[in-house]
C-alpha cells in the first residue's frame, strides 16, 4: 500500500540529511531501508562512531537545525543484524518518520462520548456485582437472573432497588480501584511530559470492570519511560485493592460488624491460588473448609480489583504487562511471552472461566504492541527487570485456580468427590 502527498518523507531531504546529518565522527550511512508501519519512512542502516546515546543526542539536536519541526527521528535496533556492535550492545539504525505520520491524533469528540457512555456502563456493572454479592438475601426471582445461565430477562427492577444502596460500598470500592489505576499512570507519564489519553472502562459483570484501554497521545522518549508508566497504574490499583482485600479479611473475624458480612460459596476462593492461601491463612481452616464463607464486602472489592490487575498485567499485546515487557525485556520477548500467554488462556489455565472473554477482549481491542520509542534501544537496567519478573510471576500465581486436590489438602472451600 502506497501512501500519497505529504506524508512520505520527501526525497530531498533524505539527500540533505545524508550529506548534513550524518558523518564520520557520529553514524556512518551505508544503506537505506523503508521505515514505518506502511513504509512512509526511510531507515538509515550503517557503522556507529561513538556511544550510541550521544550520537542520538547529537543528531536529534542537529535534525532540529537542518529541518525544523518536520520530522522524528528514531534509534532503533538494526532489523535481521549478523551480530553485535562491536561497542557492545545490539547494531542500531536510525529511522525517519515525518511528525504528522508518527505522533497519535487529538481525542475526537466522538472519542469522548464513548469514552462517558462506557464509564457509565461500568458504573452499572459495579452496581450489578455489588447487588449479586448479596445472592443470600436476594429474592428467588432475582437469584435465579444471576446463577441460571439459560436466565435472559432480567428481573422486575422494583425486586433490586431495596439492594442499592447496600450494593454503592462495594461498586465504590471497585470503581476505586479502576480511578487509582488510571492516576497511577497520569502521575508517571505528567512529569515526563507524556500525554494520555482519556481512559476507555471496559464493563463486566463478574469483576465489576475489566480495566481500562489508555493510549499514549506522545511518541515515548525511550523504554524507561514505558515500563515505569506502564507499571505505574497496575501498582496504584494493586496496592488500594490489597489494602481492601486485607481490611476486609480482618473484618470478616470481626464480630462487632457480622451484620454487615455477606455469604458467598467457597467455591469463589479456588479461583486464585495466590488470594485463597492469603484467605485461608486469614480466616483459618474451620471457616474455609465450608460450603459458605462470611466475608466483609471489601473482600470481593479487593479480590476484584486484584484480579482485574491481574489480566491488564499478562505479557501480551498493549496491556499494560505487554508493554512493560516490551520496554524492559524487547518485542521478541513480547511475541514470546504473548503466544505462551494466549495458549495459557485458550486452555483456561489462567483466569478460569474468565480466560476466554479476556482472550478475546484482548484479541479485538488490545492485540497490538505499542509503537517504539524514540530511542528504542537503551537498556532499562537490571532493577526495573526484576521488579517486572517478580510481578509477572504474583499475576500467574494471582489467575491460577487452585486444583481440587489442593484445595482439599489446604482446605480452601469444600471440595465434593464422587
Amino acid at each position: 500500500m502506497e501512501l500519497l502527498g505529504p506524508e512520505k518523507v520527501d526525497p530531498a531531504d533524505v539527500k540533505a540529511i545524508k550529506e548534513k546529518l550524518f558523518g564520520y565522527s557520529t553514524f556512518w550511512v551505508t544503506k537505506e531501508e523503508q521505515f514505518g508501519d506502511l513504509g512512509e519512512g526511510i531507515l538509515f542502516l550503517g557503522n556507529l562512531r561513538a556511544k550510541r546515546e550521544d550520537v542520538f543526542a547529537k543528531l536529534q539536536s542537529h535534525l532540529a537545525e537542518i529541518m525544523g519541526d518536520k520530522y522524528n527521528l528514531f534509534m532503533v535496533e538494526e532489523p535481521n543484524a549478523e551480530g553485535p556492535d562491536p561497542r557492545g550492545g545490539p547494531r542500531v539504525s536510525f529511522g525517519m518518520l515525518r511528525k504528522e505520520v508518527s505522533e497519535p491524533g487529538p481525542t475526537t469528540l466522538w472519542q469522548y462520548v464513548i469514552a462517558l457512555l462506557l464509564f457509565l456502563l461500568t458504573i452499572g456493572s459495579s452496581v450489578e456485582l455489588g447487588i449479586a454479592s448479596q445472592i443470600n438475601r436476594l429474592p428467588p426471582e432475582v437469584v435465579k437472573y444471576f446463577t441460571d445461565p439459560n436466565a435472559i430477562e432480567p428481573p422486575d427492577m422494583q425486586l433490586l432497588l431495596p439492594f442499592v444502596d447496600s450494593a454503592l460500598p462495594l461498586a465504590y470500592g471497585v470503581l476505586g480501584v479502576q480511578l487509582f489505576h488510571e492516576v497511577g499512570h497520569f502521575l508517571a507519564a505528567f512529569p515526563r511530559k507524556v500525554k494520555l489519553s482519556i481512559p476507555y472502562f471496559i464493563p463486566n459483570i463478574t469483576l465489576g470492570s475489566f480495566g481500562a484501554i489508555t493510549q499514549f497521545k506522545s511518541i515515548l522518549p525511550d523504554r524507561k519511560t514505558k515500563v515505569d508508566i506502564s507499571l505505574s497504574g497496575p501498582f496504584a490499583g494493586a496496592s488500594l485493592s490489597l489494602s481492601m482485600f486485607t481490611i476486609g479479611l480482618l473484618l470478616s473475624s470481626n464480630p462487632a460488624v457480622a451484620g454487615d458480612l455477606v455469604q458467598v460459596p467457597s467455591l469463589l476462593f479456588q479461583g486464585s491460588l495466590l488470594l485463597g492461601l492469603i484467605s485461608r491463612a486469614a480466616l483459618g481452616y474451620t471457616a474455609m473448609h465450608a460450603a459458605t464463607v462470611s466475608i466483609h464486602p471489601l473482600v470481593i472489592a479487593g479480590w476484584c480489583g486484584l484480579t482485574t490487575t491481574a489480566f491488564n498485567m499478562l505479557p501480551i499485546g498493549c496491556l499494560d504487562g505487554g508493554r512493560a515487557m516490551q520496554g524492559a525485556f524487547g518485542k521478541s520477548a513480547l511475541i514470546a511471552s504473548g503466544l505462551a500467554t494466549y495458549t495459557l488462556l485458550g486452555l483456561g489455565v489462567l483466569g478460569g472461566p474468565l480466560s476466554l472473554p479476556w482472550g478475546l477482549y484482548v484479541l479485538i481491542c488490545q492485540r497490538t504492541p505499542e509503537k517504539p520509542c524514540l530511542n528504542d534501544v537503551t537498556e532499562v537496567g537490571t532493577w526495573r527487570k526484576t521488579i517486572l519478573t517478580i510481578a509477572i510471576i504474583l499475576v500467574v500465581m494471582t489467575l491460577l485456580p487452585v486444583w481440587d486436590e489442593l484445595a482439599e489438602e489446604l482446605g480452601i472451600g469444600l471440595v465434593t468427590t464422587f
